[in-house]
């Protein structure tokens, strides 16, 4: 598959309609789920991903080989969310005390809770808390990178994780004291 992908790159850089359009086919949903967790709507998300395409088309010509194609082309597609979240939002910098958030969630998440519920979850945050969780607990991006993306300081980026982790934390709970009642309901 390596020899097609590089034959594809390879007529993306002289623009061949035909390599542009199977590059989208390819890598379309996998980079269409990393642009829905930027953004609020799906239509947000198709915007952002088509966005992101022109860039790669644009930029090809840059892609040096080095390192992973799939990982170059997320890299834009997360900075093209960046970009528009820039444009939407300003970010809020809440000052209180704060530990240095060195787990995603603490103990009180384990594998009984579904996925797709804690997305939802996730997806519920404000945009900036959003933003911030997902670059540094889904993205693994640290908070200086955080803070020079988003232009916060990384103090904001430390808080808006925080704040994010504490209100994730309480939507779990939540979420165990009602399946609880549901299953002692029956």
């Amino acid at each position: 598959m390596t020899s097609e992908i590089d034959h594809i790159i390879e007529g993306c850089r002289k623009k061949e309609p035909k390599a542009q359009h199977m590059l989208y086919e390819y890598f379309s949903s996998r980079m269409y789920g990393v642009c829905l967790r930027y953004s609020n709507s799906s239509a947000d998300a198709q915007d952002t991903l088509h966005e992101g395409f022109l860039k790669i088309f644009e930029k090809i010509s840059q892609y040096g080989s080095r390192g992973s194609f799939e990982g170059w082309i997320r890299r834009i597609m997360v900075n093209t969310a960046l970009e528009k979240f820039r444009g939407k939002y300003k970010t809020v910098d809440i000052q209180e005390n704060l530990k240095e958030a060195d787990s995603v969630i603490n103990d009180e998440l384990n594998e009984n809770l579904a996925v797709q519920e804690l997305l939802k979850m996730i997806d519920e945050l404000s945009p900036q808390y959003k933003m911030v969780f997902n670059l540094f607990a889904i993205e693994g991006y640290s908070h200086k990178e955080i803070s020079e993306m988003l232009k916060i300081t990384e103090g904001t980026s430390k808080s808006n994780l925080s704040r994010a982790r504490a209100i994730l934390q309480e939507k779990v709970k939540i979420y165990y004291k009602e399946s609880i009642r549901t299953v002692t309901a029956i």
